[in-house]
């Protein structure tokens, strides 16, 4: 079983390149953040003509998540957002697909530190973690992937020095990050890969991705149970080289 995510940074620019990647890796689930389209104009004819069934939570110009599943695996137990936590951006979806339960997640982005959006970040990372602990309880095979917009350590970015204490790395966001890893959940793509300078998205501006001047905000965190079956987790940057790319890359997990 494969799974990847990616942040598409609208899916009615990027739906070419994500029926070329699906062709290209024929993966079982990919989670897609920032679709940036309202719930009914979905393009499911599209999704499914290349092979998949979908679920999502759209929103208008802004945020939206969607979890595309290949045909022949069984969806069940659709969520949409977080349950009990009141919020008007639709960044969380959720199913159990052949048994592993995955939440697709468009994590707050913060803005800045001085910014209101950054105290939403917090309440809104407090939020995620009681929902995490909830579904943990509930299932062994468990996945968190998304697009956290947490750096979880300097050697996640570019120029630590620079972002230190910025948003994406200040230390409440990277808290938030270790509370999740407490609870029983493992970075997937760090049990298979310690180097340095691996980024999963790159500013358009200044070259950036040519320079190699990026952040790892994009993961996969799993349950005990999934780390044992984990064979291999990659950031794969071909995408990020495509014409009129997202500014992430999928990052793509692999399980026995």
């Amino acid at each position: 079983m494969q799974l990847a995510t990616w942040n598409v940074n609208s899916l009615k620019v990027r739906l070419p390149h994500v029926v070329q990647w699906l062709a290209e890796n024929p993966i079982d689930v990919l989670c897609l953040q920032e679709l940036k389209m309202d719930h009914p104009v979905f393009p499911l004819a599209d999704i499914e003509a290349a092979g998949y069934q979908a679920v999502w939570f759209g929103q208008k110009t802004y945020n939206g998540v969607a979890i595309l599943v290949k045909n022949g695996c069984t969806i069940s137990d659709v969520v949409q957002g977080i349950p009990g936590y009141e919020d008007e951006q639709r960044r969380v979806i959720a199913a159990t697909i052949d048994g592993v339960r995955v939440i697709c997640a468009y994590f707050v982005n913060g803005e800045a530190v001085d910014s209101p959006k950054y105290q939403y970040k917090l309440g809104w990372l407090a939020a995620l973690e009681g929902y995490v602990a909830s579904e943990l309880a509930r299932y062994p095979d468990f996945a968190l992937l998304g697009d956290y917009n947490i750096a979880p350590e300097d050697r996640d970015v570019y120029d630590p020095a620079g972002w230190h204490e910025q948003v994406l790395c200040t230390t409440p966001e990277r808290d938030s990050f270790r509370r999740l890893i407490d609870m029983g959940l493992a970075d997937s793509f760090r049990l298979f890969n310690q180097e340095d300078k691996q980024y999963s998205w790159w500013d358009y501006r200044a070259m950036m991705f040519r320079r190699n001047m990026g952040v790892r905000i994009d993961h996969i965190l799993i349950s005990d149970s999934l780390k044992a079956r984990a064979t291999a987790c990659v950031i794969d940057k071909a995408p990020r080289k495509w014409e009129r790319p997202s500014d992430h890359t999928p990052v793509v997990l692999t399980l026995a």
